[in-house]
């Protein structure tokens, strides 16, 4: 069984940086694509990246797409997104998540962790 712990969300000023890891307890996820995603109060939650199991594949929404960078340690276990020129729009509650390719770690993930606030003040 994999548990995914989030962290390293905050408060941060408009065009701050954050960085989130997404570390694996239980078992190992080297073998797994990682998505990340982000609900916002009132919102549905929303894709926001992924990465593949060896950290060559990568997706990002549009949303992000030039802002955020989705990298992974398999040696340590953890997935990271770093978060650079964050916006108000930005603010959410961000998971992970896994699943055996990037297309399902996009769509249909297996596991979930918890989720860590990111809050971007205007």
């Amino acid at each position: 069984q994999v548990q995914l712990v989030e962290s390293g969300g905050g408060l941060v000023q408009h065009g701050g940086s954050l960085r989130l890891s997404c570390a694996a307890s239980g078992r190992t996820f080297s073998g797994s694509a990682v998505g990340w995603f982000r609900q916002a109060p009132g919102k549905e939650r929303e894709f926001v990246a992924a990465i593949g199991w060896s950290g060559a594949n990568t997706n990002y929404a549009d949303s992000v797409k030039g802002r955020f960078t989705v990298s992974r340690d398999n040696s340590e276990n953890t997935v990271y997104l770093q978060m650079n020129f964050l916006k108000p729009e930005d603010t959410a509650v961000y998971y992970c998540a896994t699943a055996p390719t990037i297309a399902q770690a996009m769509s249909v993930p297996r596991y979930w962790g918890q989720g860590t606030q990111v809050t971007v003040s205007s």
